[in-house]
């Protein structure tokens, strides 16, 4: 375990969310009091791009794509699985713990929502959408509500939201890479 790296998989088990509004990156409206963060990027055309981003989304392409590492109890595609993401050194790598609030996994839109849990550097949600368009158009959505939430991240301030943006374009690009196959 490196300086910032304190949990387990197992710990987060039961750990509640550090923010009370789960699930409302599917809503219409994102809470207030948060930043707040919508793209959307067409990452390829077709079923097969469709299928094959959608895929990525449920395999955690994006957040490896961004550089992190991935320790999950579960896909990405079931409801209260825990993903424990490290950003960093790997000795003094910075745990970023969240679980998966909703999924959804329909004909022409697949993707997921997970919700930060105690430890992380922000409280809020990130969702993951990959939607075929009927003009054949495969879209990557992302929404997020957050704020800084420890004090690490409160004394990084305008570097921590920028990281965070710099992050939400990896994984763009990661998706936009599986959807070509």
């Amino acid at each position: 375990m490196g300086l910032l790296r304190r949990t387990t998989l197992q710990q987060l088990a039961d750990a509640p969310f550090s923010y009370a509004e789960q699930g409302a990156t599917r809503d219409a409206a994102l809470p207030a009091g948060y930043d707040h963060v919508e793209r959307e990027h067409v990452v390829g055309s077709g079923r097969a791009d469709f299928d094959w981003a959608s895929a990525a989304v449920f395999r955690w392409t994006a957040q490896r794509g961004a550089g992190l590492r991935v320790l999950a109890d579960g896909p990405a595609s079931t409801p209260g699985t825990v993903v424990l993401m490290t950003a960093g050194l790997r000795r003094l790598g910075l745990d970023i713990p969240c679980r998966v609030v909703w999924v959804v996994d329909e004909a022409d839109r697949r993707g997921f929502g997970y919700g930060t849990l105690p430890g992380h550097p922000e409280s809020g949600e990130e969702s993951f959408v990959v939607t075929l368009r009927p003009d054949g158009q495969v879209v990557y959505a992302l929404r997020a509500f957050s704020r800084l939430a420890t004090p690490l991240s409160r004394l990084g301030g305008p570097v921590s939201h920028r990281v965070q943006h710099l992050a939400l374009d990896r994984y763009v690009t990661a998706i936009r890479r599986a959807a070509a196959g």
